[in-house]
């Protein structure tokens, strides 16, 4: 067994809604992309997948459909995920029959058993000698660089594509978590929403998501406007339109109160002694949902308590996964309890 630790792969995998992240130890970051599928609906064939698929999107003609086999943050179709996975680790060289990788996978909060297992399933049925999971909060942490290790209170936000992960770490392991069914794709169909109801105008989830990384905002201080390509609702002729960040803010609102909200919760529930650590060391934002602009200031300014953006949010989660797979020794009491896999 030491000889297979010592010469399998590490691979890291933030199996996200909307991205999926891969690290290799070693190497680091070997692969990023979108968690999108294209099949042909009648033999159920894949045609692509990744950032190919994605930019099938809306595009396609009827026989071919572009799915996404993860919603919330956990496996919505086991079989397209492991398809989707198994292409992922072929394109970067992982398909090795004779000495097979370690993987750990990360995991939203307080996701289920048939939800973890079915993580942990998709793990070994793309070619892993050994499974593991780890909570998403805890790999953010490791990957931001916090010392979570110690008698002492980290806060992590981690805004992803489909959940919203809020912790607070201490001794190695989540003293108090909170998962809210919020990120990145429920932004982008508020503005789908937004845009429809304002401007009588029909978008796509990509023309949402262009309007979100180009302008987005979560708060004032920031201008700018974005030209909007759609369909008019009322002619079914093509229309464009001026957007403006301002106007975003609007459309987020609701979302953008949730988080603050689920925030609030978990600081509420944070034992004293370690609401006075994170009181003078701040909250950490992580996932590609941080990127949206002014974010940090709107949480603080509804928790009080200051907030910082990671250095890197978006591969945050991977880099922290594989930094928890090379040192399993150290980190094992972070592994989610009762989810932990072993498989040979």
């Amino acid at each position: 067994m030491s000889f297979l630790n010592k010469f399998s792969k590490k691979i890291a995998i933030d199996l996200g809604t909307a991205t999926v992240i891969i690290y290799e130890s070693g190497k680091g970051i070997v692969l990023q992309e979108p968690s999108f599928v294209a099949l042909d609906s009648k033999s159920n064939k894949v045609i692509a997948v990744g950032e190919e698929a994605r930019r099938m999107l809306g595009r396609t003609p009827a026989n071919i459909k572009v799915v996404r086999p993860l919603k919330d943050g956990v496996i919505a179709d086991f079989e397209i995920a492991e398809m989707m996975l198994k292409s992922f680790l072929e394109k970067v060289g992982v398909k090795s029959r004779f000495i097979k990788p370690q993987i750990m996978v990360c995991i939203p909060v307080g996701v289920t058993g048939v939800e973890s297992r079915a993580v942990l399933d998709a793990a070994v049925q793309v070619g892993a000698r050994k499974a593991y999971l780890i909570e998403e909060p805890v790999a953010a942490a490791i990957g931001a660089g916090l010392q979570i290790e110690k008698a002492e209170g980290n806060m992590v936000i981690d805004i992803g594509g489909g959940t919203t992960e809020i912790a607070v770490l201490s001794l190695g392991g989540i003293v108090v978590g909170e998962s809210i069914r919020v990120g990145g794709d429920k932004f982008d169909a508020a503005l789908v929403r937004y845009v429809r109801e304002n401007y009588n105008l029909v978008i796509g989830e990509s023309t949402a998501e262009e309007i979100k990384i180009n302008i987005g905002s979560a708060g004032p201080g920031y201008s700018a406007t974005y030209e909007v390509k759609g369909r008019d609702l009322m002619t079914g002729l093509p229309k464009h339109i001026e957007l403006s960040a301002e106007e975003t803010t609007k459309a987020f609102k609701e979302l953008l109160d949730n988080i603050a909200q689920a925030a609030r919760r978990v600081l509420e529930q944070t034992p004293p002694e370690l609401s006075a650590d994170i009181v003078e060391k701040g909250i950490i934002l992580t996932g590609g949902g941080s990127l949206l602009k002014g974010i940090e200031s709107f949480i603080s300014s509804r928790t009080e308590v200051g907030v910082f953006v990671s250095d890197d949010p978006l591969t945050c989660v991977a880099e922290g996964t594989g930094q928890a797979l090379s040192e399993l020794d150290k980190i094992s009491n972070v592994l989610s309890t009762g989810n932990q896999g072993i498989f040979s």
